[in-house]
């Protein structure tokens, strides 16, 4: 598979990502903590849920156009949960745009797999 020229080194993506989950499963703590039935905690679900299904999409299914569908996805509902949170979380929704920033460029990497396959 073709990749970007844009794609960081494999040893970038671990350590990356092991800094996001820990500040998206704090945020949702957050949320859970202060009302489990608010629109932000509701759009945390939705992330999570196309954040997880991204993987079995690109790599298990070797499926990159159905996974630019799901990271867009991902990336709408990060947003939202940003727009959402703004005004009652807002650290949570400031602690939220490094993830929106990499799903951005995660979303453009999945975007190039796509146009060079």
């Amino acid at each position: 598979m073709n990749k970007p020229s844009f794609t960081p080194p494999n040893w970038v993506f671990a350590p990356l990502w092991t800094v996001l989950y820990i500040v998206i499963a704090i945020i949702g703590w957050r949320c859970w903590v202060r009302d489990r039935s608010s629109n932000a905690m509701k759009w945390w679900f939705v992330q999570i849920a196309l954040n997880f299904l991204w993987s079995p999409v690109f790599f298990g299914a070797q499926q990159p156009g159905l996974a630019l569908v799901v990271v867009v996805a991902a990336l709408v509902a990060v947003l939202a949960f940003i727009a959402v949170a703004w005004n009652k979380d807002r650290l949570g929704a400031v602690l939220f745009l490094p993830y929106a920033a990499w799903t951005a460029f995660a979303t453009a990497l999945t975007a190039g797999v796509v146009t060079m396959n």
